[in-house]
């Protein structure tokens, strides 16, 4: 319920501000390069805050579904991890999912099978990465009897300073 919330929330700011993503050669580095470094030890207050910036982990996706995933719920988040490390280029030991099924969620006004997803990372966020990720998402629900129609997957890139990890940031 609480992924819920967070995604009609973000919903509602769209309305209201603009997402500015950085240059794709930036969203596909993995390995910080020293210009990277520079902006990741800046104030974090300098950075814009969106919602859903404290995603556990990098890269991560939540997935909330009404349909029951039965016994292919691990088989799904398996796949998906699988889908979001060849994709970002990232390590799958880095990869986290999480997949709520049997959600009270409605889309365009029905509670026809459906989908709403968070991913974040840093970097690795673009609209090649993106696609490939929402497709194969796509490609697992498919069998639930959820439309491609009806799945919104929202992508972030996230401040190496906004993501704990190993007792620390990712900026140090």
């Amino acid at each position: 319920m609480n992924v819920l919330l967070r995604v009609l929330s973000f919903l509602a700011l769209l309305t209201a501000s603009t997402i500015a993503f950085t240059d794709s050669n930036f969203q596909r580095t993995f390995w910080p390069t020293t210009t990277q470094r520079a902006m990741a030890s800046q104030d974090s207050s300098s950075t814009p805050h969106h919602p859903f910036c404290d995603l556990p982990g990098d890269p991560s996706l939540m997935l909330t579904t009404n349909v029951d995933l039965g016994a292919k719920k691990m088989d799904i988040m398996k796949g998906i991890s699988k889908s979001i490390a060849k994709h970002t280029g990232k390590p799958e030991s880095y990869v986290a999912v999480s997949v709520t099924d049997k959600a009270s969620v409605i889309f365009g006004g029905t509670d026809e099978p459906c989908a709403l997803g968070i991913m974040g990372s840093i970097g690795a966020i673009g609209m090649e990465s993106n696609g490939a990720i929402t497709s194969d998402v796509t490609d697992l629900l498919e069998e639930f009897g959820v439309k491609e129609s009806r799945i919104y997957i929202n992508f972030f890139d996230l401040p190496r300073a906004n993501v704990g990890w190993s007792r620390r940031t990712f900026a140090g």
